[in-house]
C-alpha cells in the first residue's frame, strides 16, 4: 500500500472512531488533578507525565478546551507530599492521578470520595488503598508497579552478570517504601537461599545512609546491590550509580533510566506504558465509571537494560544470554 493511501485510510478510521466523535462533545470543563512524585526538572518524570497527557488527549480530553489539568510536583519531601495532597483535595477535581505509594497514601488520608487513579504502587492491598485487585471497592483504583516475586528476579539477574556474588544488600527507604519488609523481603530471601547468597535488608533514608550501605559492600568482597522500585531511589540515582562505580559494586535496578545514566543492569515494568494505561481509566471515570468497579491492573510490558561500558569498568563479562534478552544495551 502506498504511503498516501495508507494515510487517507488512517484518517478515515480516526474520523469514524467514537473517541474522536466524543472529543467534539460540548459540556463543562472537567478538572483532572495530577500529583507527580518526582521533581519537575527530572527528564524521566516529565516524559511519564507527557505520555499520560498524550493518551488522554487521544481519548478526547484537551487541556484548555474540555478539560483542565492541575499538576503538582511533590519531590521526595513527605511534608511537601502531604501539603500538595491536602491542596489537591481542596480544589475538588473530578479525578486525581497519583504517582507512587507515598503520594497515594497522602491523598487517601485526605479523601475517601474523590475518584483516584494511582500508578507505580507496589502493594495497594497491603497499603490499605483497595480491598482487592479485582474489585477495589472504594474511590481508588489503578496500576501496580510489579508483583513481589520480582525481587527474586532482580537477585537472579545480579548473580548472572556477577556470578561471584556472595552477599547482596536490598536497599530501600523505610519512610517512602514501608511495604518493603512484608511485600518484597520474603521473595528476596527465598531467592537468596536458592542462589547461595547472603541477603541483607539495607534501609537508607538519606545520602549519608546510601553511602554507608554501598561502601560496606566493598569492605567484604563479592558484595552486590539491589535497588528497590521507589521514587527515593530514582531521585538519588546519580549518587547511587556513582558510589556503586567508585566502590566496585555490581548493582541491579528496577528502571531503565538507571542504566541510561550509567547503572549496570535493570529489569522492571515499562513505566511509560503504565502512565499511558492510566489515561483510559481517567477517561472512564470522567464519563461516569465508578473506581470501585475498575480492577487494579498489573504491568503488561517489562524491559531489561544493560550497560556494557559499566560492566567492563567493573571487570565483568556479560553473558551472551543477557545480551540476547536485553531490550536496551548501552555500549
Amino acid at each position: 500500500m502506498r504511503r498516501r493511501d495508507f494515510l487517507m485510510l488512517l484518517g478515515a478510521g480516526v474520523a469514524a472512531c467514537p473517541f474522536a466523535a466524543r472529543a467534539q462533545q460540548a459540556g463543562p470543563e472537567r478538572l483532572v488533578g495530577v500529583l507527580m512524585a518526582g521533581d519537575e526538572t527530572d527528564p524521566a518524570a516529565r516524559v511519564f507525565l507527557s505520555l499520560f497527557r498524550q493518551e488522554l488527549s487521544a481519548l478526547g480530553w484537551r487541556d484548555g478546551r474540555n478539560m483542565r489539568m492541575e499538576v503538582r510536583w511533590c519531590g521526595e519531601s513527605m511534608d511537601r507530599i502531604r501539603g500538595f495532597a491536602k491542596e489537591m483535595v481542596t480544589i475538588k477535581p473530578d479525578v486525581i492521578l497519583t504517582d507512587t505509594t507515598p503520594v497515594t497514601a497522602a491523598v487517601h488520608v485526605e479523601t475517601r470520595t474523590i475518584p483516584t487513579v494511582f500508578v507505580v504502587v507496589s502493594d495497594p492491598v497491603g497499603s490499605g488503598f483497595v480491598a482487592g485487585l479485582p474489585r477495589p471497592g472504594g474511590n481508588i483504583t489503578g496500576f501496580t508497579v510489579q508483583d513481589q516475586s520480582i525481587a527474586g528476579k532482580w537477585l537472579e539477574l545480579l548473580t548472572q552478570i556477577a556470578p561471584g556474588i556472595k552477599r547482596s544488600a536490598f536497599m530501600f527507604n523505610p519512610d517512602t517504601a514501608p511495604y518493603t519488609l512484608s511485600y518484597y523481603q520474603p521473595a528476596f530471601e527465598a531467592a537468596a537461599r536458592s542462589l547461595n547468597v547472603m541477603p541483607m535488608m539495607a534501609p537508607a533514608r538519606n545520602d549519608a545512609e546510601i553511602a554507608k550501605v554501598i561502601s560496606s559492600l566493598e569492605q567484604e568482597p563479592r558484595g552486590g546491590l539491589v535497588g528497590l522500585a521507589d521514587n527515593f531511589m530514582l531521585t538519588h540515582r546519580a549518587q547511587i550509580i556513582r558510589l556503586a562505580a567508585q566502590h566496585n559494586v555490581p548493582a541491579v535496578y528496577y528502571d531503565l533510566t538507571f542504566v541510561k545514566d550509567g547503572g549496570l543492569l535493570s529489569y522492571g515494568p515499562d513505566f511509560g506504558d503504565i502512565f499511558r494505561r492510566a489515561a483510559p481509566y481517567v477517561d472512564r471515570i470522567l464519563r461516569g465509571a465508578n473506581p470501585a468497579d475498575l480492577p487494579v491492573q498489573l504491568p503488561v510490558k517489562y524491559e531489561m537494560g544493560l550497560n556494557t561500558r559499566t560492566a567492563k569498568a567493573l571487570g565483568l563479562t556479560v553473558p551472551p544470554s543477557l545480551l540476547a534478552t536485553a531490550d536496551d544495551v548501552i555500549e
